[in-house]
């Protein structure tokens, strides 16, 4: 056989062989021969012709899904669609989603989209598309399925928790917003309304503008409406929480192992700073940044916080570039509010999970009955 169909094996040999020469690193590197020795049988010796690169992103995907339900791998094809999303207009069904035991699970119906107005919900998983099975689905395939311009239909087989039967739902494509404020208008005369949908890298510009517009209408007291947001970046969470605190109080602490994971993030005092109360909404499809910014709020006694016990997502991500144009988000840190409380719930069971939010009495597990670091 020509020497060139043996090089990857001899390249990625020497590349694990200096990678993992340490006495401590002995166990991964017997681990990573046998990977080796795998890949080869497999692309020798199986009985079809198989797609390697597709077969080694599987892979990569199951090594990051044996960590936590939150670190995920991005191929290359998915982190356009995925950059498309916030360049210009995007038309789909409307979900947060993450692929959890081979299914599309939803974390959250976009407020206002297609699956929110279907009835779809938190924890929901997509077993079939267009009469064909999701199963063990990839990333980029469910883009592929569930974009498509507006107008058009796609079907989708729902199996929700709780439920012993699975049930379709027609979904019409739609424009998705892209704005992170969805809303934003008195209630009456004292009481303003903002709805926020997600927290992208100018919702705390955006915020800003509705807050000067509902001022200036004579807004008193605000309603902030976090209820089915999937979260965002933190600094955009901390940074709304910073303009109702005028002091110097902690917002979010984060713990890691890694340079840089272990932060304090504190509160500015400045004369712009909003005094007026405020009560904020939330439900089991409020996440992440959400939780920072209700959490915070409750902590400090700066607001109310209604509704039901939220979503549970208190890890950090950092999204690291890889050489291929794909790009891997690996949890470095999980993140605490004020008082200490960490938000995430346990994972070790991931079909549980998102099984929990459909529990009717999830507020019987409250984490300001968890321990403290």
């Amino acid at each position: 056989m020509k020497m060139s169909k043996y090089l990857p094996y001899i390249i990625l040999g020497a590349v694990l062989f200096y990678g993992f020469k340490s006495d401590t690193a002995r166990d991964q590197f017997q681990k990573m021969k046998t990977l080796t020795q795998i890949i080869r049988l497999v692309s020798e010796n199986y009985v079809e012709d198989v797609d390697m690169n597709e077969i080694l992103e599987g892979a990569i995907i199951g090594m990051l899904d044996k960590l936590d339900p939150h670190s995920s791998y991005i191929s290359s094809e998915q982190f356009e669609l995925i950059n498309e999303q916030f360049d210009g207009e995007f038309e789909g069904i409307g979900i947060e989603f993450n692929i959890l035991e081979g299914y599309i699970t939803v974390i959250s119906p976009i407020p206002g989209t297609p699956s929110d107005r279907a009835g779809l919900q938190t924890g929901d998983k997509i077993v079939r598309i267009n009469n064909e099975s999701a199963y063990k689905i990839t990333q980029k395939d469910v883009l592929q399925k569930l974009k498509g311009p507006k107008g058009t239909s796609v079907n989708v087989t729902i199996s929700r928790p709780g439920m012993d039967e699975d049930f379709e739902v027609m979904l019409i494509r739609d424009k998705i917003p892209i704005v992170s404020v969805l809303a934003a208008f008195m209630l009456d005369e004292k009481t303003g309304y903002i709805k926020v949908n997600k927290f992208s890298k100018n919702t705390t510009n955006e915020i800003n503008e509705s807050l000067s517009k509902l001022e200036n209408q004579g807004m008193q007291q605000l309603l902030l409406d976090l209820r089915n947001n999937g979260g965002g970046m933190m600094d955009q969470a901390i940074n709304i929480v910073d303009m109702f605190v005028s002091s110097r109080d902690t917002i979010l602490f984060t713990k890691g192992k890694i340079l840089g994971s272990n932060e304090v993030y504190r509160a500015h005092k400045n004369n712009m700073d909003k005094d007026y109360p405020i009560v904020v909404l939330i439900n089991r499809g409020s996440a992440s940044a959400s939780e920072i910014v209700s959490g915070a709020f409750q902590d400090l006694d700066r607001g109310l916080v209604v509704g039901e016990t939220s979503f549970g997502k208190g890890l950090v991500q950092r999204q690291y570039p890889l050489r291929d144009g794909s790009a891997a988000r690996i949890t470095i840190a999980r993140y605490y509010t004020p008082s200490g409380r960490l938000i995430q719930r346990p994972y070790e069971d991931i079909g549980d999970y998102y099984a929990d939010l459909v529990k009717d009495n999830r507020e019987a597990s409250n984490s300001t009955l968890s321990k403290k670091p």
